[in-house]
């Protein structure tokens, strides 16, 4: 029989108001491997902050080992043995990485003097376990997304918890080292360890997870063992319903070439050319550290670059993102916290951000009743779950976030629009609504770059593909000639045979 080591019992919780978790009951079992999900928005993240003191909890009982616990803060729930990875980076920057893993529990001597050997010798082992080379000296600002993601790994690993909660730990990951994590976490579960797990990426789930509760606009689905279940099943317990298509794609009649990119070059990419075609999307392959993202922002105006840029036949200049913004190119980022969206800020707020001079009257004041209406509109039309205009960002899911941020671009009503890792933190379902926004504006003539780590997203959304290798175009595939193999040998600098 399992041995529940967590227990939360009949847990309900309100924000101004509204009810974002209502009677649902979970458990956390000795050496196992819980998947928790949902859509975005089901509350997955709300009852992991109960049970670690983020929030408090508005009804219910928590149980940790049979003994009846009520967390006030993070440092409270670590202290009994609680760690969580957030699906947000939490470092700071400007810090080592050694730092970071032991910030506010550095070894210090009797004259409370930080022991810097032996904090970078501590933290040197949880990098080498989990396979980063890196020396625990170098800053955190220096090393990538991803191996910022391991460093979260290790700082929690360090506390020695019983407990490690998991928040899309593998978002910003490659396959070497989430294959790594894996072994990682079978390692954890070897020496008794618990882990909760949550991700919207269900073969992960299938692969590494003993049992999985799914949570539904803020309601226990249910609680089932793994093999018991299969990726359709769990769909429909998240969805409520059966999805018709994974990956939904129309086709559209080839037509005149929009936008020509002819050898730009700078610090971070190397003679790159391509063009795109109006009501096409092109895909845009490659692992992590092919600079992608870098071409993306070089083409928006973010990074001076060298080369040539054709809309429509006609050669423009870009030298800022308001440039691109003018020509109709809109850029929807990778890291929508650092670059997107201001959580500070309302919904209504941050969705007109980059058009407000569609909003603006006679006089050049902006027109707030304006702008409620078009809010409103692109709520509904992106399913954003909020309880209103005026809700605060901050208070909405990752995935709901990252739908304002695909808002606030398409308000600018572009021609073409970037995309870069579009659904990444997206449940199953919302990801399937912005695959159905692809197809209708490509049906409306818009064109489409699509950046992706999701192979079978790039095979099952492209028209082409371009991948991409160390800053350099390694080819392109037209849609019915790709395949993952194809696509992983030009990624990794070789000849498709």
């Amino acid at each position: 029989m399992k041995e529940i080591v967590v227990s939360m019992q009949h847990i309900s919780k309100d924000f101004s108001g509204v009810k974002v978790l209502k009677d649902v009951s979970f458990n956390i079992y000795k050496g196992s491997v819980m998947a928790l999900v949902g859509e975005n928005g089901a509350g997955k993240s709300t009852l992991m902050k109960i049970l670690t003191g983020v929030y408090l909890k508005t009804q219910g009982e928590i149980f940790l080992e049979n003994e009846s616990v009520n967390f006030s803060d993070t440092s409270a729930s670590q202290s009994k043995g609680i760690a969580i990875i957030h699906q947000e980076l939490n470092l700071v920057k400007d810090l080592s990485i050694g730092e970071n893993i032991y910030l506010g529990r550095e070894p210090v001597s009797g004259g409370k003097r930080i022991i810097w050997n032996k904090l970078h010798k501590d933290a040197g082992y949880w990098l080498d376990k989990l396979g980063l080379k890196e020396d625990s000296r170098e800053l955190v600002k220096n090393i990538s997304v991803g191996k910022q993601q391991l460093v979260e790994i290790a700082k929690a690993l360090s506390i020695d918890a019983k407990v490690i909660i998991m928040d899309e730990p593998t978002g910003a990951l490659t396959p070497a080292e989430t294959e790594k994590l894996f072994e990682v976490i079978k390692d954890l579960k070897k020496s008794g360890k618990s882990i909760v797990y949550i991700s919207h990426r269900l073969h992960e789930i299938f692969e590494i997870c003993d049992d999985v509760t799914v949570l539904r606009d803020g309601e226990l689905i249910g609680e089932e063992e793994i093999a018991d279940l299969d990726e359709d099943k769990i769909i429909e317990m998240m969805v409520g319903r059966k999805l018709s298509e994974q990956y939904p794609r129309i086709e559209t009649e080839p037509a005149e070439e929009i936008l020509k990119v002819e050898n730009l070059s700078n610090q971070f990419v190397k003679d790159i050319s391509f063009s795109l075609k109006k009501g096409e999307t092109l895909g845009v392959a490659g692992l992590m550290g092919s600079e992608r993202t870098e071409l993306m922002r070089s083409i928006y105006g973010i990074y001076p670059a060298k080369g040539s840029v054709y809309l429509n036949g006609e050669k423009i200049k870009i030298n800022s993102p308001l440039d691109s913004l003018r020509h109709g190119i809109a850029y929807v980022t990778e890291d929508r916290k650092a670059n997107g969206i201001i959580t500070g800020m309302n919904v209504r707020e941050n969705i007109t951000l980059s058009s407000l001079e569609l909003f603006k009257g006679p006089l050049g004041f902006v027109s707030k009743s304006k702008e409620e209406t078009s809010s409103k509109e692109y709520i509904e039309k992106m399913s954003i779950k909020t309880s209103g205009t005026k809700q605060q960002l901050r208070f909405l899911s990752g995935g709901n976030q990252q739908k304002v941020s695909i808002a606030k671009s398409l308000m600018t009503n572009p021609k073409i629009l970037i995309l870069d890792e579009p659904t990444r933190g997206v449940d199953v379902g919302a990801k399937k609504e912005i695959y159905d926004l692809i197809n209708k504006f490509k049906s409306e003539g818009m064109s489409i770059i699509m950046v992706s780590s999701d192979i079978p997203e790039v095979l099952g959304i492209s028209d082409r593909i371009m991948v991409m290798h160390e800053g350099r175009v390694s080819g392109f595939l037209d849609r019915d000639e790709a395949t993952q193999e194809s696509i992983m040998t030009l990624a990794v600098g070789k000849d498709v045979i």
